[in-house]
């Protein structure tokens, strides 16, 4: 019996190692890729010294922040201070846990799935105030407080978003609402509300054109001005996890996750398709993640006053109307 409980949690272990490590990796050339692109963008080579084509750069940097020396501020409250991007990075990194990477490719397929999301997602907003808080430091206050508004607050509208693809599929779990696209993607029927879903992404996960959390002319650094070396770099990871996340979701919900049309009329072999459906997903999210980054190079920053109207004067009316409107419509 003994041996049985070791040998599951060892296998529990190894899963939770399989998601994380090539997650990170994956985080950490999402940053050299969005550097290439905005150099590319600004007519500018980008990172090419380091490596080639500058392709050690990302482990550079990371080997950098890991190796210096973490500056503890004397006026903050240190445990949470140092709490704060550890619990940020943790957040970002569970959520993986009830993502599918293909039909049955999933380490935890729960019932409840996309309610586990939002809750953990509404969790990552203390992590953010906790370290503008216990900085002591009214830079990383006004940054944590502008997060805290910013997030809350189109997490409404996500959420509503989100319900409206529920009503669609009928259920919670995420390869339900992937298999229930195997026909028709959603972004086909619901495209006002996949429109509304990627910019309160964007706001979400504080990207331009809605980082006022982070706005240097204004903030210095945002929340985490405070913040040296590692911890720095955990909450650099958490934010790039985040943005990957999000990229995932939006692509289960309203591109059909791991299919293509016309995908099951071809007859792959069943050794492939391990292999062929996470190829397929992570390419999806991939064009995702570079309309994230062509946003930062071409929009400007908005205003404080016009991010918060677009959300409680736009897309939260919108998206309650389309909530009814979709639900009228199946009815």
């Amino acid at each position: 019996m003994v041996r049985a409980d070791f040998i599951k949690m060892l296998e529990f272990i190894m899963d939770c190692i399989s998601i994380i490590v090539p997650l990170l990796i994956a985080v950490a050339y999402v940053t050299l890729a969005e550097r290439k692109v905005l150099g590319s963008m600004q007519l500018r080579k980008g990172p090419n010294v380091v490596g080639w084509y500058g392709l050690l750069q990302p482990l550079a940097d990371g080997l950098k922040l890991f190796a210096k020396e973490t500056i503890k501020p004397t006026h903050a409250s240190l445990v949470i201070f140092i709490v704060s991007p550890i619990w940020g990075l943790t957040l970002a990194l569970v959520t993986f846990g009830v993502i599918p990477w293909g039909n049955g490719i999933v380490m935890s397929d729960i019932n409840l799935g996309i309610l586990y999301i939002m809750a953990l997602s509404s969790l990552s907003v203390y992590a953010i105030l906790m370290s503008g808080w216990s900085s002591n430091s009214r830079y990383a206050f006004y940054g944590a407080v502008r997060a805290a508004a910013q997030m809350i607050s189109y997490e409404v509208s996500m959420g509503l978003i989100i319900i409206s693809v529920i009503i669609c599929t009928g259920s919670f779990n995420l390869t339900d609402i992937v298999e229930n696209q195997i026909d028709l993607w959603h972004i086909v029927p619901l495209w006002p509300a996949a429109i509304m879903f990627f910019v309160s992404g964007l706001a979400e996960t504080n990207r331009t054109p809605f980082d006022l959390t982070e706005g240097e002319s204004e903030l210095v650094s945002g929340y985490n001005v405070e913040y040296s070396a590692m911890t720095f770099a955990l909450f650099f990871l958490a934010e790039y996890a985040h943005i990957i996340f999000v990229s995932i979701l939006f692509t289960i919900l309203f591109l059909g996750g791991w299919y293509l049309p016309g995908l099951d009329l071809i007859n792959f072999p069943s050794s492939w398709l391990p292999y062929l459906y996470p190829t397929i997903l992570g390419f999806k999210t991939s064009l995702i993640i570079f309309l994230f980054v062509c946003v930062r190079g071409t929009l400007p920053r908005f205003r404080m006053d016009q991010v918060m109207m677009l959300c409680w004067k736009s897309y939260l009316p919108l998206s309650l109307a389309w909530v009814i409107y979709t639900a009228t419509t199946l009815l």
